[in-house]
């Protein structure tokens, strides 16, 4: 149901400041030698295409643990949580990356994970922490989902910026927003998720009405409304886009600063922070893991400070561990909303597939 796998990460460009996606086919059961879980010396860890790392953070997971890392890349994370719950059986991997908060319960509800309570968990910030009583899955990273705004355009236009959801459905910004199918996308759905919380039950729907009103184009997925639809982003200057907002992340805008060629001494782009809505994503040791000593000793390592410290420039997340480091560029160009919508993941499971299939009927037909 998600794009996480083209949400955030900007890796076309990172490859240039020298960050890595490693990516491999199969599953551990080609493990070499001797150690672990039914001898395996291979952990596997199954994600959305967008799990990065740097080299030599993974080198010294592998040195202090003995395990050697494969990650498996499998799709957006919809399409990743969907595989994996019909291979629970005989899982691809040892761990799964990257189900968020807005697709959890379906991954719960299935049986994907089993109980392990990761070493350093107490260390995890309160509000990020859920299913305490059985320890299935552990948050590992959170974003928000906002609408970005072009600020070139907006500036040569004498336009004030939208900065809430009920500006968004004013006449002065008709035809300026892009978003992406809540069907499909992962910042689709928690945009969508963000209306409800802020509308509720009863007025969700009314919003979208006049959003869909008001010119909002919906695209499949998130490179696509990023960087060939949005005016904003490096992407969408050489499409020649025409539509100054977007549906991305409050991370967007110190990517365009880090990754810009030349890298402008401000953000281009600047955040609605009254349209963002909180997403968490967590990691769970596989049912069946066949190898699910690897597969701890990995969960564990992803909650150490050397992991949660190297997420932020490598998947453009900010870290949930307390005390963790946040970049300079994160601070000053895209800090957290301070007043995000959230929703508690059992409201989710209980009305996810009910509001997207409304959603979709409202706004796409």
């Amino acid at each position: 149901m998600s794009t996480t796998s083209t949400t955030r990460k900007y890796l076309a460009l990172a490859v240039g400041l020298g960050l890595v996606t490693l990516s491999a086919c199969g599953s551990s059961s080609d493990d070499e030698g001797s150690g672990g879980s039914g001898g395996s010396k291979t952990v596997t860890l199954v994600s959305h295409n967008s799990f990065a790392a740097s080299k030599n953070v993974l080198a010294a997971f592998e040195k202090q643990s003995g395990y050697k890392v494969k990650v498996l890349e499998d799709g957006d994370a919809g399409q990743a949580v969907n595989k994996a719950i019909l291979t629970k059986d005989n899982p691809q991997g040892d761990v799964f990356f990257g189900v968020d908060n807005t697709l959890l319960s379906r991954a719960l509800d299935n049986g994907l994970f089993q109980s392990y309570e990761a070493k350093g968990s107490a260390e995890i910030e309160e509000q990020y922490r859920v299913d305490q009583d059985k320890h299935r899955v552990t948050p590992i990273d959170t974003g928000d989902i906002c609408v970005n705004y072009d600020k070139a355009y907006f500036s040569a236009h004498k336009l004030t910026p939208p900065s809430s959801f009920d500006d968004l459905i004013k006449p002065a910004y008709k035809d300026l927003l892009v978003t992406e199918n809540a069907s499909t996308s992962s910042p689709g759905l928690g945009f969508l998720l963000g209306t409800a919380a802020k509308y509720g039950d009863d007025g969700w729907e009314d919003y979208w009405k006049k959003l869909k009103a008001n010119g909002v184009k919906v695209v499949d997925g998130w490179e696509q409304a990023y960087n060939e639809e949005f005016s904003g982003s490096a992407g969408g200057k050489k499409a020649k886009a025409d539509r100054p907002l977007v549906v991305s992340y409050a991370s967007s805008p110190p990517a365009e600063v880090i990754y810009g060629d030349p890298k402008p001494t401000t953000a281009p782009t600047g955040v609605a922070t009254g349209t963002c809505f909180r997403q968490v994503e967590y990691a769970g040791l596989l049912s069946n893991a066949k190898n699910a000593e690897g597969g701890k000793a990995l969960v564990d390592f992803m909650l150490t400070r050397t992991f949660q410290d190297d997420m932020p420039l490598n998947m453009f997340v900010y870290p949930v561990r307390e005390g963790a480091q946040v970049p300079e560029e994160f601070t000053e160009y895209g800090p957290q909303a301070e007043n995000p919508e959230t929703m508690d993941p059992a409201k989710i499971a209980d009305n996810r597939d009910d509001w997207v299939k409304s959603w979709t009927s409202l706004v796409l037909k």
